[in-house]
């Protein structure tokens, strides 16, 4: 099925980042198999609007196990009443594993979103924070500024399918935005999340689409 790519579509790439790579240290599961098809998608200049997402932590970030003496990655505390999954150190702002991915030319990319920068705050969307010592999730600048440049609908693509895309996916749609995840550009922290991946996004009626299609609409065009 093809789905052809509207002038007010944006591409986001969410936290394409060495951490998040094999070797990394939260690898998500063959994480680097998304580079190519990334790179194609850029080079094919689809989109009108690129924006990527980054982890950007301090060190110290209260998502990270370490923080909290006696526990693992992992593990999973309560956290301004929610649940928070406690993380092995990552992306902490100014490191080598906190970059935007190397292999990939960004030059094409309009927009970033730095996000997990408030230290006692976790950020998986690039929409809205976590649940803070508030009770609320505020928000990010980037609903803002895809509407300024008229967007209304956004595909989304990066790293982890079950949490950060997931996220972002689910934040898009409920601010608006027709949105659709390309799932082959996307992977993991545990392969077995993908059913439950899967149900969230057909409940939130998000579109699941290949890069595959896009591509051969670009060149029927």
């Amino acid at each position: 099925m093809r789905h052809p790519i509207s002038e007010r579509a944006a591409l986001i790439l969410v936290d394409v980042q060495p951490d998040f790579m094999p070797g990394g240290s939260l690898a998500c599961h063959e994480g680097d198999a998304i580079v190519p098809g990334i790179r194609a998608l850029l080079q094919a200049r689809l989109f009108r609007h690129v924006v990527a997402t980054q982890d950007w932590h301090p060190a110290g970030h209260i998502s990270f196990a370490t923080s909290h003496p006696g526990k693992q990655p992992f593990d999973r505390i309560p956290l301004y009443g929610h649940a928070q999954t406690l993380w092995p150190d990552h992306c902490v702002q100014g490191s080598t594993g906190a970059e935007l991915y190397p292999g990939i030319d960004w030059s094409v990319v309009d927009h970033v979103v730095r996000k997990g920068c408030d230290p006692q705050v976790d950020s998986y969307s690039g929409f809205r924070e976590n649940y803070g010592p508030r009770g609320t999730r505020p928000s990010t600048e980037l609903a803002d500024w895809l509407r300024g440049r008229q967007v209304d609908t956004v595909y989304v693509a990066g790293l982890a399918r079950d949490v950060c895309v997931l996220w972002t996916a689910q934040d898009a749609a409920d601010a608006g935005f027709v949105t659709h995840v390309l799932w082959d550009l996307t992977r993991p922290v545990t392969p077995e999340s993908d059913i439950t991946t899967r149900a969230r996004l057909d409940q939130a009626l998000i579109g699941v689409v290949a890069s595959e299609d896009l591509l051969k609409t670009s060149h029927a065009a």
